[in-house]
């Protein structure tokens, strides 16, 4: 399939796996909306797209506020005429011990995590279905399958997103739309920075073991990168995914398989 010419919407673009998605359908030809919450970085990637002889476009966009959503895909409509594509990638991770997680912090995590990819899907598929094609991958995340400790808001989101991805699936497939999430194991990016020390606190390890004792807990001996969740995330968008919708992929060298 050729994704020349194809519009996507990537949420969280202004770095890590957003970044690379980004990246990697630019280079087949998709002409890629960044959108990030920090106006810089999503610039940052529209100018790398450019660079490469690729076609894109930013906005510095809160996934948790309707209006600017609403607002951003009219003007993208107006401008490139159709949305084929939506990738939810924002989201936010803390690790907190559950007596001391914060309803603030709860609710921060969920807004954005959830209710942002809940929002984007609410904006984009109206699109989608005048077109009667469109597909659509949410980002969920091992933590979305398995609970673990001091996590509770992000695992709780994560899991959402996967129920959200399976009921989109069943009402607006016969209308041509396909919907699919991605569930990343451990994927070193910037967010793993710091929270490396917290995890590092959580089982009393060297935070400069912490990606040690990950990759000898996975059966292929290495963390995802996100190159990994970019060359997935095509494939899922692609017609040779044509039937496959609300499903979650795993993606974690086999740490966990279910």
């Amino acid at each position: 399939m050729s994704f020349n010419k194809k519009v996507a919407i990537v949420t969280g673009a202004g770095s890590g796996i957003g970044r690379e998605i980004s990246l990697e359908l630019a280079q087949e030809g998709t002409m890629v909306v960044c959108i990030d919450a920090n106006k810089k970085s999503a610039s940052e990637t529209e100018e790398l797209i450019s660079r490469k002889g690729g076609t894109s476009n930013s906005f510095e966009i809160d996934v948790r506020v309707k209006k600017d959503i609403d607002n951003m895909v009219d003007s993208v409509v107006n401008k490139f005429g159709t949305i084929d594509y939506l990738i939810n990638c924002a989201g936010i991770s803390t690790i907190t011990p559950f007596l001391q997680h914060s309803e603030s912090l709860w609710d921060q995590t969920l807004d954005v995590n959830l209710k942002g990819q809940f929002l984007m899907c609410q904006a984009v598929i109206p699109i989608m279905l005048k077109q009667e094609s469109g597909s659509i991958v949410n980002m969920s995340s091992q933590s979305g399958k398995v609970g673990t400790t001091q996590y509770a808001a992000y695992c709780s989101s994560k899991f959402g997103v996967i129920g959200l991805t399976q009921s989109l699936a069943k009402e607006f497939g016969p209308n041509g739309i396909r919907v699919n999430s991605i569930a990343p194991g451990v994927v070193y990016t910037h967010m793993w920075e710091k929270q490396k020390f917290d995890y590092a606190k959580k089982r009393n390890l060297d935070p400069n073991h912490v990606m040690d004792y990950f990759k000898e807990k996975i059966p292929l001996r290495r963390l995802g990168t996100e190159e990994d969740v970019a060359k997935l995330t095509r494939f899922l968008l692609s017609d040779n995914a044509s039937y496959i919708t609300g499903q979650t992929i795993n993606l974690n060298g086999g740490d966990i398989m279910f």
